[in-house]
């Protein structure tokens, strides 16, 4: 059985998604709530250690991983960040976490895979020089890398497009099959070979293009995942919907009014913003979208981050904050999985994971094939 470390590994969405067939021997995670999550869902056996992972030495780490994943934070690479870009506090975790990749290789334990997800603002943050960076970390580190964007919603509704880079080892076998010679979408949108064609040649020559199939068309919808009897937060009076409502521009009001006239129970994701309008006056403004999907979650810093539902059913118009169980459904999460009491820490965890069925998708088609074909390699030898 392929073992793997995660790290920032928040509710442990990750070992979710590679499933049973994975041996998880270490996780790492900053955060003590997340933690108990965490523990909550998989046990304390002892693999969870939470603190920083700067405090963290490879020599204390158990086996060798054939896979470490990283899902380091977000928020200096994100639009809606500050630009500090990979020299942040915080997405600057990323060099920690490659110290301890390193260390392990010192130690001869180098892991087959290296998989590290964000924000897709990394391929463009700092004008390029961030996705450079973590390009040349890759290959100074002795693997070769290849970038892809999933968008969660090809699997789940909720709209979540995110960066995985994939690096596997220099000297590890790669099947044909697994690499394609030059881009394929969906996977390789425009983003990707734009931030791959800036890399200077001494790195390009160390990118693959990973040739992941797509998945099975998805059928179902944000609607199907909407609970009638939440009990992590109540439905809005009247007054309150029609509040909301009030707020909304006259072509987010057609929206509404085209869902009434659906047929069907329509589910609205709406977010809360800050628009200019013809005068040039700051306003805040309800925008909804009416497309069978969510909104990407987002980790709550405020009100304004929930994503607040508007479910149309005919006439009856009703409206309300997502719930925890429904954040967790668009994460892929089964219901018999754990979440926290407190409806704020639930939406942080979901907020901030990787979502489940990605996971599976990259280990059933990228992972274990590159394990298998280096296992096979090894008894060969």
């Amino acid at each position: 059985m392929p073992g793997f470390y995660e790290f920032f590994a928040g509710g442990g969405m990750v070992r979710a998604g590679l499933g049973a067939g994975w041996d998880c021997l270490f996780a790492n995670d900053f955060d003590a709530r997340k933690g108990l999550t965490y523990q909550a869902n998989w046990g304390t056996g002892g693999e969870l250690t939470v603190g920083d992972i700067r405090a963290l030495e490879a020599a204390a780490l158990p086996g060798r991983p054939d896979l470490v994943w990283g899902s380091f934070p977000c928020q200096d690479l994100s639009l809606a960040g500050h630009g500090a870009g990979l020299a942040g506090e915080r997405s600057g975790t990323f060099y920690a976490f490659w110290d301890l990749v390193r260390g392990l290789a010192a130690d001869g334990r180098a892991p087959r895979l290296v998989a590290v997800e964000n924000v897709c603002g990394a391929l463009t943050s700092r004008s390029g020089a961030d996705f450079e960076a973590m390009a040349r970390t890759f290959v100074e580190a002795g693997y070769r890398f290849g970038a892809l964007v999933i968008n969660a919603d090809l699997f789940v509704p909720q709209s979540r497009p995110r960066l995985f880079v994939i690096g596997v080892h220099a000297g590890a076998a790669i099947a044909a099959d697994l690499t394609s010679p030059g881009p394929i979408a969906p996977f390789h949108t425009p983003a990707v070979v734009r931030a791959v064609d800036r890399l200077p040649d001494d790195l390009r020559t160390s990118a693959l293009w990973w040739n992941l199939p797509a998945p099975e068309r998805r059928i179902s919808t944000f609607a199907d995942l909407i609970e009638d009897r939440p009990d992590s937060v109540a439905w809005h009076t009247p007054a309150e919907t029609d509040r909301l409502l009030s707020l909304m521009s006259p072509v987010n009001l057609a929206k509404v009014q085209a869902a009434r006239r659906a047929g069907r129970r329509m589910v609205g994701g709406v977010y809360r913003r800050t628009r200019a309008d013809a005068a040039g006056v700051k306003t805040q403004r309800a925008e909804v979208r009416f497309d069978d999907v969510a909104g990407c979650l987002r980790t709550p810093s405020g009100g304004s981050s929930r994503q607040t539902l508007l479910v149309v059913d005919g006439p009856r118009t009703r409206s309300r904050l997502i719930s925890a169980r429904e954040t967790a459904r668009l994460m892929g999460l089964p219901d018999s999985y754990l979440l926290p009491r407190s409806y704020t820490d639930a939406y942080h965890l979901t907020g901030d994971g990787v979502v489940v069925p990605v996971a599976r998708h990259l280990a059933r088609y990228l992972f274990e094939p590159l394990v298998g074909a280096a296992n096979a390699s090894a008894k060969a030898a």
